[in-house]
């Protein structure tokens, strides 16, 4: 890609939330594990996640030891990994999904997995089958120089992450090299539920949306309306995980029919806390 070309490139997650700025809307990104508790229900879920009116989704590529995850995506990891799913069978059903689905899909992927399959390998494969960007939680900005300029070659954007004990003079330095979005990690420490969230957040964050002209999003411990309507009022984006994978998790005992409504009404709650803020 030609210096030119990177000047006009606007990425498919660029275009989302030019969009979403246009009707001072907020960007709502689930999560999902990959393969847990099968493939084709993350893809039942993809489907409907996207018909409530997600404007991004954020798939997590199963790992046996994830670094910033707590126990209720580490347990989904472990429940995929032990059904025996493998790389190559999420990019294939990403492949038959994705180009279908009406919204981008970003990749949370430990750059071990990035390495293993080897850099331009990976990459032709994440952008051949449809996906729209990646999240790569265990790569320093001071190293992720190749992997960045790759992703733009293939049209993929690199999400870069600030959490509340980063320096601000990293953060600025981590915005920079972001592209997409930049994703503001709101608690100290590993995803999961919280009860409440520090009041750091909104300073933190409006701090930082004067630092970068990115939209910034806010995840790790959001599962809850009040949490949702805290953070629009500020952020471009909510990123809720774990309260999603909490109730996949109860497929087994619940069925796979009933636990796609009760997310469904869960998603729908926050949506409205998010339009009601």
């Amino acid at each position: 890609m030609t210096a030119r070309e990177k000047q006009h490139y606007m990425s498919r997650i660029s275009e989302v939330f030019k969009a979403l700025r246009k009707e001072g809307k907020r960007a709502f990104m689930p999560f999902l594990t990959a393969g847990d508790p099968n493939l084709d229900f993350t893809v039942r879920l993809m489907h409907t996640l996207a018909d409530e009116g997600c404007s991004l989704l954020e798939i997590g590529i199963p790992y046996s030891d994830p670094i910033a995850d707590g126990p209720v995506i580490q347990a989904s990891y472990t429940r995929a990994l032990t059904s025996g799913i493998r790389l190559s069978d999420i990019f294939r059903t990403f492949s038959q999904t994705l180009p279908k689905l009406p919204v981008p899909a970003v990749a949370m992927v430990s750059y071990a997995i990035v390495l293993r399959q080897g850099l331009g390998a990976f990459l032709d494969r994440a952008k051949d089958c449809g996906l729209a960007g990646l999240i790569v939680p265990d790569l320093p900005i001071e190293e992720c120089g190749e992997l960045r300029e790759r992703c733009l070659a293939n049209g993929l954007d690199l999400v870069q992450l600030v959490t509340p004990t980063t320096p601000r003079t990293r953060a600025v330095a981590i915005a920079q090299l972001s592209t997409g979005f930049l994703y503001y990690v709101s608690v100290a420490g590993i995803t999961g539920e919280r009860n409440e969230l520090p009041p750091s957040v909104v300073e933190n964050v409006t701090w930082l949306r004067q630092q970068t002209p990115l939209p910034v999003c806010v995840g790790f411990g959001v599962s809850r309306p009040e949490h949702v309507r805290m953070i629009a009022a500020v952020a471009d984006g909510i990123i809720v995980g774990s309260a999603f994978v909490r109730r996949i998790a109860e497929v087994p005992q619940k069925g796979e029919e009933t636990v796609i409504q009760e997310i469904r009404q869960f998603a729908r709650s926050l949506i409205t806390a998010m339009s009601n803020q």
